[in-house]
């Protein structure tokens, strides 16, 4: 609200229930933006921010869906205005048949309508929202009003982390280190892929976790070299190894973690020495993220690392890098995607790409080497908090990690 302009009302609405076919949808998952400014995760709910209304009770206002004696019997307890006081905060409640009645007095109190567009550089959304629809009627009702964006603002608060957020990310990865752990205990030659994902959700739910927070990546031997593999279909053969992107949700919040482990329990050679190179990579980069620094500038600096390391393991040599198109690196044969992105309340989480990193902002640390023509492929993966002072804090430390230890531990 203090960074609205004068005169201004903001919205923000729940995402939809999405229809699958005949009455069938799928599961309810609240809009981020919404959980994030007011706590409260139920369909149909809206926020409405207006710091200057000339009534105090209209500077926040949820509006929730009516509930009765019918729909808790057919779809359980919904927000009661008490509950929805408890949950937000927030003291003037409405139910939501009254929305129009009170948007209207507002809207002739105020010259500018904040929407909530979805503006991550990685969006690509073909549907229609709730959000959409909401701007589509507001600005055929208001045609005198001005607009403005909610992006920038969400994108700067989101994007730096509360102390309490923090707490909830690091919750969700340690339930992720328990499925971890589960998951080196039953892999071994002729398991299959989606015997592995089982095993992470039966942990992750079992920790109260609802659970994957994105879909997971169960991807052994040559299927590690697809960067989003999610078919986890194959059956693990000895002498591969298993390429696993998953992570666990906890009070919507997400983890995200890669680890790269043998199905006999033992890497061999090659397969250490480039699992090795991988780590060398991340060690450094996680070293970069210090406030001040710059994505893209961070990027390329990453990239010089992941050259060193190609250059050690074979990969490249010299003519390569001396001949690269300086648009597509030599690195980015074995190396194709970004090293890190923010996580929060979304996995590939708001942050404005352009501007520097700060303290409390959240990244994950990612570098891979993937090789085909070898049949496997190897990325590692961290959540980092960075420090005021210092190299980033971890939420993943606990989770094992160095080549040696993830032996140890399928071999004991």
């Amino acid at each position: 609200m203090a960074q609205m302009k004068p005169k201004s009302v903001a919205v923000f609405n729940s995402n939809d229930i999405y229809p699958v076919s005949a009455d069938s949808t799928l599961p309810f998952n609240q809009h981020r933006d919404i959980f994030y400014l007011s706590g409260v995760d139920q369909e149909e709910s809206m926020l409405v921010l207006f710091p200057e209304a000339p009534e105090e009770k209209h500077r926040e206002i949820l509006f929730v869906r009516e509930t009765n004696d019918h729909i808790a019997v057919w779809e359980g307890e919904k927000l009661t205005k008490e509950k929805a006081l408890e949950v937000s905060g927030i003291k003037t409640v409405y139910w939501l048949s009254e929305f129009d009645r009170v948007f209207a007095e507002l809207m002739a109190q105020s010259e500018i309508v904040y929407f909530n567009t979805n503006e991550h550089y990685r969006a690509n959304v073909e549907t229609e929202t709730r959000e959409d629809r909401f701007i589509k009627k507001t600005k055929a009702k208001y045609p005198a009003h001005n607009w403005a964006k909610s992006n920038p603002i969400l994108q700067r608060l989101r994007s730096v982390k509360d102390e309490i957020e923090i707490d909830l990310m690091q919750k969700a990865c340690e339930i992720t280190e328990k499925g971890f752990r589960r998951v080196l205990d039953f892999v071994k030659p002729g398991v299959w892929e989606y015997e592995i994902e089982a095993e992470y959700m039966h942990e992750f739910l079992r920790n109260r976790s609802k659970g994957f927070a994105y879909t997971p990546i169960v991807a052994s031997g040559n299927n590690a070299n697809v960067l989003h593999y999610i078919e986890n279909n194959q059956q693990c053969k000895a002498g591969d190894l298993i390429l696993m992107d998953v992570g666990a949700e906890y009070a919507n919040y997400s983890s995200d973690m890669t680890r790269t482990i043998p199905v006999s329990g033992t890497f061999t050679a090659r397969q250490k020495e480039v699992y090795n190179a991988v780590l060398n990579v991340k060690k450094e980069a996680t070293k970069m993220l210090v406030p001040g620094t710059m994505w893209k500038e961070y990027h390329v600096e990453v990239g010089k690392l992941m050259t060193s390391e190609l250059l050690q393991l074979g990969l490249l040599d010299k003519a390569d890098v001396q001949n690269e198109n300086p648009d597509w690196p030599a690195y980015k044969k074995y190396f194709m995607h970004g090293t890190s992105h923010h996580i929060g309340l979304d996995t590939h989480d708001y942050g404005i790409l352009w501007e520097p990193m700060k303290a409390n902002m959240v990244f994950t640390v990612e570098p891979g080497i993937y090789i085909p023509e070898e049949g496997f492929g190897i990325r590692l993966e961290d959540d980092e908090v960075i420090q005021e002072q210092g190299e980033p804090f971890n939420l993943m430390r606990n989770i094992p990690l160095e080549a040696e230890e993830i032996e140890d531990l399928m071999n004991s």
